[in-house]
């Protein structure tokens, strides 16, 4: 049986000892539940027929339970900045507010790996949320869960069809998450920070990702 078609019919998760990548995925199992199961339904509603070739949506659910992070804000202006890879005005000119007014969940059990020894380039893939303050201020458990209740409504819908439909983060941009993002001219870095992609029939630039090898290594996710 194919992976997501005996999780769904067996309700079982393969996990191989010793292995990093299966035991956060069997984490993640724990912790988000409702978003964990919205992403094999939606795997198994894709499969035509039941273990066919993968299309679009498929890849895109594929990605972001390896590489997703929901982005939680109280601000709307600040997911707008992150929207449009505005990475030097949200991380630098509005930094406190980023410490304040957001929060970053992972998600992906691929990004938890990765995470064990970061690396320039790391990029996962977000669904953006906005939330009022008493979010935010929830104990872990609490604000787990209801990220974990808005991702699987997320997903379960029509908004996250393709894999270019997810913003794009480079994490190491997240205050916090490496000493070097102390300095401003950190997100000098292009390579790292870019600007978008530009699509074949406009040239603008949107929805950018950093090529890379496979895996998740430089926001190939």
């Amino acid at each position: 049986m194919a992976y997501e078609s005996r999780t769904w019919e067996r309700g079982e998760v393969e996990t191989r000892p010793d292995n990093w990548h299966d035991f956060f995925n069997a984490l993640v199992w724990l912790a988000f539940p409702q978003a964990k199961q919205a992403i094999t339904a939606a795997h198994v509603a894709a499969m035509q027929p039941a273990g066919g070739e993968r299309g679009a949506v498929r890849d895109a659910l594929t990605h972001f339970d390896e590489c997703g992070i929901a982005v939680l804000s109280t601000r709307a202006d600040l997911l707008d900045l992150l929207r449009g890879f505005q990475w030097q005005d949200l991380f630098v000119a509005h930094r406190a507010q980023v410490c304040t007014a957001m929060r970053f969940v992972v998600f992906g059990h691929a990004t938890y790996e990765a995470l064990l020894a970061p690396f320039r380039g790391l990029t996962a893939k977000a669904v953006l949320l906005e939330v009022t303050p008493d979010v935010l201020a929830l104990p872990a458990a609490a604000l787990t869960a209801a990220v974990d209740a808005r991702l699987a409504a997320a997903l379960a819908g029509s908004a996250y069809r393709r894999p270019r439909d997810f913003q794009p983060l480079p994490l190491l941009g997240i205050p916090g998450v490496t000493p070097a993002s102390e300095a401003p001219g950190f997100y000098d870095d292009a390579w790292q920070f870019r600007p978008g992609r530009r699509t074949r029939s406009t040239g603008y630039l949107e929805n950018g990702v950093i090529p890379g090898a496979a895996g998740v290594r430089a926001g190939s996710c």
